[in-house]
């Protein structure tokens, strides 16, 4: 790698380091582009500060840790030098594997390249979109970062990413999930089919789904059944309208000046007579009219 080289060519590089294991690496090939091969200090390598990815599998990283550790390390992480010391720019699992080892050096691929901190944070978004290592929700705020502060059009991250735009459109649509589905879905508790049918529903409701999800471990159609029916039941009561009957704002009037016993139903009175004395004062209040 050169000085000056753009975002596009250091994912390439990157890229190219992933496909290599150690005994296929050219070392006089790598000096010509200015990058090298070393066994650097684990303690000298800083994380890269806008690493998305948050979340990592313990079980796999302790299996990738005795992997390195029975058989060493079959590729290289990727590092810039930063003063007397080196910043990470591929590899974060086996740098903590390694460090999970408890092993003091590192096999890397020291690459000279100036790199401001923008193109930092885009070159740890986009590598880790690359490489598939975040969960759905680090996916997500990845997206939504490289569109929204970055000014990543659609169609670029497209090309950039390998996936269609519905596909990163479906996927930044989790991020109007409530806190509790998010932490449930980057946790790996509920799948993102789950996560995808609670987009929607308010932050009550998706707690109820996740946890009927996760305690009887229904399926992503069994979980579509229930928003299903819960959006069909509220759909039903908004469509009913109160009963209201025609001569409700009349009742106290009638009773007023009916004497009888009476009902008021929705669109009629139906009076009740005990005595022919009844109906003759009821005829004079008629004639009266």
């Amino acid at each position: 790698m050169a000085l000056g080289r753009g975002l596009g060519d250091i994912l390439s590089e990157v890229e190219e380091a992933y496909a290599k294991d150690l005994s296929s690496i050219d070392s006089s090939e790598l000096e010509a582009q200015g990058a090298r091969v070393a066994e650097i200090d684990v303690s000298s390598i800083s994380p890269n500060p806008f690493q998305p990815r948050k979340h990592f599998d313990e079980k796999a990283l302790q299996e990738l840790s005795d992997s390195i550790r029975e058989h060493g390390l079959l590729q290289p992480i990727v590092v810039i030098e930063k003063g007397d010391d080196y910043m990470l720019i591929a590899g974060e699992r086996r740098l903590r594997a390694h460090k999970l080892a408890n092993l003091s050096s590192v096999k890397a691929i020291i690459a000279d390249v100036d790199i401001d901190e923008i193109r930092l944070r885009e070159l740890a978004l986009i590598e880790n979109i690359q490489r598939e290592n975040l969960n759905p929700i680090e996916l997500a705020n990845s997206y939504a970062e490289l569109i929204e502060v970055h000014g990543i059009r659609h169609e670029d991250l497209s090309d950039i990413v390998h996936k269609s735009r519905s596909q990163i459109t479906n996927t930044m649509r989790l991020l109007t999930l409530s806190e509790y589905a998010k932490d449930q879905l980057a946790e790996g508790n509920i799948s993102q089919g789950h996560a995808k049918v609670l987009v929607g529903l308010d932050a009550p409701k998706q707690k109820v789904i996740i946890d009927s999800i996760v305690g009887q471990k229904l399926s992503v159609r069994e979980a579509e059944n229930i928003v299903k029916n819960y959006k069909n039941d509220n759909s039903s009561q908004s469509k009913k309208v109160p009963k209201i009957s025609l001569l409700d704002e009349y009742k106290e009037a009638l009773n007023a000046v009916l004497p009888f016993k009476h009902k008021v139903k929705s669109k009629s009175v139906e009076i009740s007579f005990t005595s022919a004395e009844e109906i003759e004062n009821f005829l004079s209040i008629l004639k009266k009219a």
